[in-house]
């Protein structure tokens, strides 16, 4: 909402990796993010199928901050945390699915990194 989007790296099945925005990131908990993916059929459902490792990039110039964030990405079914991602959305991303036909992705967070430094990382991400 701030202007500052997120954008998402994940890799297909051949290896190519692909980018895109996601307006429903958000932190799910200390070392998970989440997103809410409106269409079941998008490309990236399928891509982590291939492969679960995702890349998150956040940069709010106005505050001279950016972080980067990798990790392992996985479909969650749970209605609790399904309805918890959703609701915890943009209300413009929310009215963009209003029948809720989309998918919560949760991402196990490996590492953090910020100026260059790993502020995170996990001995043994799985």
């Amino acid at each position: 909402m701030e202007g500052n989007p997120v954008i998402a790296a994940s890799v297909e099945a051949n290896g190519q990796p692909t980018i895109a925005f996601y307006g429903t990131a958000q932190v799910h908990s200390t070392d998970q993010l989440a997103i809410w993916v409106r269409n079941p059929e998008e490309g990236l459902l399928q891509r982590l199928t291939a492969s679960p490792r995702m890349a998150f990039l956040y940069r709010n110039p106005q505050r001279r901050i950016g972080w980067q964030f990798h990790g392992r990405a996985r479909i969650v079914d749970d209605p609790e945390v399904r309805a918890s991602v959703f609701a915890n959305a943009p209300e413009l991303e929310q009215q963009q699915d209003q029948e809720q036909l989309g998918k919560a992705v949760l991402i196990d967070i490996d590492r953090v990194i910020a100026r260059g430094m790993t502020l995170m990382e996990r001995d043994d991400p799985a």
